[in-house]
């Protein structure tokens, strides 16, 4: 008689549910493209348009090449694409995009043997090795193209940098930043729609943005201020939310969040880069699997073998 082999969910791999997940995960990602597009113009549309289609195109080619089966049909592809292409400024190079994009997909998902096995959410690696490579085109924020009348045009710093911006120019987005992190009440109707629609926990979002808020007023900064500028509204909804290197368990997800949170605070208050979303989401990323272990169910009787164990060692 076969072994029973007892593994950690998920057991099993079905593509179309993957494909029904993703599929509400872009629906909700629409508000903050079409924010963007109203924001930045027509640019942000056509780099939203290169980033998820590039990323579709690197995922056949390494099935392809790899020899795995097409899985550009459960649109995690198109969904790392998108998120990958928020994270950028409206005027990043297209050839830069497509780049961002080959190392998320091909580096950070397919060599790692595909959806599932990746230790890290794809699209903040990919974020993240263009801010390192090219520093300059990766903060090279353009003018919005609704322009509110208190806006000061003559700056070049991003709101979190100069604190300049009013909470209405940060909650509608009419300010300068990446494509999807500067119009918070787009991303927050995302959200939403992702907890109502039971794809993703609450428990990760409120620990990330509550820890935030409670560091920021403990360091003498402003709460909502920091809560709705740079990126972490987009952070905390949509990538520290990955199913597959976020923390399975409710506290695990506190945890987790808990973590990005001081972790983003430290490098914003006290680093020498004004924002830490994607570093606090890539690092705690690296420790989920800790994290998982310190906070899943143990099966019925391991505490008493475990202590029965320890008895027979000691003896």
């Amino acid at each position: 008689m076969d072994k029973l082999i007892v593994s950690p969910s998920p057991h099993i791999r079905a593509t179309a549910a993957t494909s029904k997940i993703m599929g509400n995960v872009l629906i909700a990602l629409l508000p903050a493209v079409i924010a963007a597009t109203l924001i930045f113009g027509g640019r942000a549309l056509i780099l939203v348009g290169v980033c998820t289609g590039t990323a579709i195109i690197w995922e056949r080619l390494c099935n392809i090449v790899m020899k795995r089966p097409d899985t550009t049909g459960d649109l995690s592809a198109a969904v790392t694409g998108m998120i990958l292409a928020l994270n950028l400024p409206r005027s990043l190079p297209y050839w830069m995009a497509v780049l961002g994009t080959f190392v998320a997909i091909v580096i950070v998902k397919q060599l790692f043997g595909g959806l599932g096995n990746n230790f890290a959410n794809p699209a903040i690696v990919g974020r993240i090795v263009l801010f390192l490579s090219f520093p300059s085109a990766m903060t090279a924020w353009t003018d919005p193209m609704i322009q509110p009348e208190v806006y000061d045009a003559a700056t070049t710093a991003t709101p979190l940098v100069s604190k300049a911006a009013s909470y209405s120019d940060l909650f509608l987005g009419t300010v300068r930043g990446c494509l999807g992190e500067t119009c918070a009440f787009a991303l927050l109707l995302g959200g939403m729609y992702l907890i109502a629609m039971k794809i993703i926990s609450p428990a990760t979002p409120i620990a990330f943005i509550g820890t935030v808020a409670a560091f920021s007023w403990l360091a003498g900064e402003d709460p909502l201020y920091q809560v709705l500028s740079g990126g972490l509204m987009l952070g905390a909804l949509f990538m520290a939310t990955d199913y597959v290197t976020t923390p399975v368990t409710t506290l695990g997800k506190i945890i987790f969040g808990l973590g990005c949170g001081i972790i983003t605070c430290v490098i914003r208050f006290y680093g020498s880069y004004p924002e830490g979303v994607s570093f606090s989401i890539l690092l705690m990323n690296i420790v989920t699997p800790y994290i998982d272990m310190l906070t899943g169910a143990r099966p019925v009787g391991a505490k008493k073998k475990e202590k029965k164990a320890a008895k027979e060692a000691a003896a």
